[in-house]
């Protein structure tokens, strides 16, 4: 069945006009674990048209194969949008697409029309616009940053700012916009909000595959430029028989045996019985949670030096200059009713005024009347504290799902004032504990930024 959406062509997505209200952008030729498109769980076969909400769980994946035979992959803990997908077959110069990632990781490959329309492709996040030029790249991004990597091809990457804009067509081009091709490999763009040209990164351990690997059955980007179509899944299958399948029978023996002499008869002693052993090795160990800032901004110091952290343990959340890892040990199972009270145990947080062009503030903030609470039953949580910076004391707070891991995923803020973006995980460790990174919108020209540990109270 993969093989064959794979192998299908979009005809009614390829034929709609500029004018339709709602055109068919893709078909979804893969989903695994928690996945929806809109309302609707993610199914294979299923029609993605313009507009609908892309949104995947902690284990979650989704694979669209585009209206013109491209590949758009939406990666664990993310939600995206194919804004726009106008197929022009009469004049393809015409052709208008717009991927919108809004959180998590995706990869996007371009189909045969956008590579005829590069002019009118646009990847926008919420701090940065991508083009193309005939591309297959992944990104990773939160609300204040984001990161960029090039499978093949090259990217044309600008940040909000001039006459760059989240409404506009095709890419953002002039002084500060950078181009990024497949030939400069292990290197990223960043993009943070408030700057306008990107950052050149080399070896950073938060590349996009980094944060979210692929799985074993995503297409792999070939030097030629192309991917191969087909998710190796059917491979797996045939293998998977082939190692269950029972032996042939043993052929019959060519000559007749000797004849045997039966053995004179032993007397059966019968052995003690068997002393039960105690387990030799210990339990293992919760995982645990490391937290803080991992970039030094002005006389702003790392509290986590990554390449040294990752040796141990993994990356599950990071927001602008704070990032959370999970540490190796027994993962967290999240039990299916109940709830847990956290209280505010300490925390990193800065704010930071953007005046635009790239120019920015940074000033200290520290964090007070904090409140973690979890529902298992309904798999949410709640959250609040008070900002205090200078004389003010500013209140925020957010809520959003729980994953059976523990993972902690705050909804969307969307740049409202007083509303966090969240995200974390919860631990044994410690008695019970938990940890995010978050940032929010203090007014037109501030944000805050930090992270927060948690203990249950």
């Amino acid at each position: 069945m993969l093989r064959y959406l794979l192998a299908t062509t979009f005809i009614a997505a390829a034929c709609a006009g500029p004018s339709a209200s709602a055109a068919d952008a893709g078909r979804i030729i893969f989903a695994a674990g928690k996945a929806s498109v809109g309302e609707q769980p993610a199914v294979e076969g299923a029609t993605v048209q313009e507009g609908q909400l892309l949104a995947t769980g902690s284990d979650g994946y989704i694979y669209i194969k585009t209206a013109d035979n491209g590949l758009f992959i939406l990666r664990p803990g993310s939600q995206a949008r194919i804004a726009t997908y106008r197929i022009d077959k009469a004049d393809p110069a015409n052709t208008q697409v717009k991927f919108e990632l809004l959180s998590g990781v995706a990869r996007s490959k371009s189909g045969d029309a956008v590579k005829q329309a590069r002019q009118n492709f646009r990847f926008n996040t919420p701090v940065a616009a991508i083009g193309v030029r005939g591309t297959d790249f992944t990104v990773f991004t939160d609300d204040h940053t984001s990161r960029v990597a090039v499978l093949t091809g090259a990217v044309v990457v600008s940040g909000f700012a001039g006459g760059c804009s989240p409404d506009g067509v095709g890419p953002c081009q002039g002084a500060a916009s950078r181009e990024l091709s497949a030939a400069q490999r292990g290197q990223l763009l960043q993009v943070t909000r408030g700057q306008a040209a990107p950052q050149l990164l080399s070896g950073s351990p938060l590349s996009p595959d980094l944060v979210s690997p692929p799985r074993n059955d995503e297409p792999v980007a070939r030097t030629d430029g192309s991917a191969t179509a087909t998710p190796s899944l059917e491979i797996k299958k045939v293998e998977a028989l082939a190692t269950t399948a029972e032996p042939p029978p043993p052929k019959p023996p060519t000559t007749l045996p000797p004849p045997t002499v039966p053995a004179p008869e032993v007397p059966v002693v019968p052995e003690p019985p068997p002393v039960a052993q105690l387990p030799t090795t210990p339990p293992q160990p919760a995982s645990g949670l490391i937290w803080g800032r991992w970039v030094q901004s002005d006389a702003y110091y790392p509290k986590v030096y990554l390449t040294q952290a990752m040796e141990n343990a993994s990356v599950i959340a990071q927001n602008g200059d704070y990032v959370v890892l999970r540490t190796r040990g027994a993962e967290f199972v999240a039990p299916t009713d109940g709830s847990i009270g956290f209280s505010l145990r300490d925390s990193e947080a800065v704010v930071y005024t953007n005046f635009g062009y790239g120019v920015r503030m940074i000033a200290p903030a520290t964090l007070a009347n904090g409140a973690l609470n979890v529902d298992f039953g309904s798999r949410s949580f709640t959250t609040k504290f008070d900002v205090l910076t200078g004389n003010e004391s500013l209140p925020f707070r957010a809520s959003g799902t729980v994953a059976n891991d523990g993972m902690l995923f705050g909804d969307q803020a969307f740049e409202r004032p007083g509303y966090l973006n969240v995200k974390g995980s919860l631990s044994n460790e410690n008695g019970g504990s938990a940890s995010y990174v978050f940032d929010g919108r203090i007014d037109t020209l501030r944000t805050v930024n930090g992270a927060t540990y948690w203990l249950k109270r």
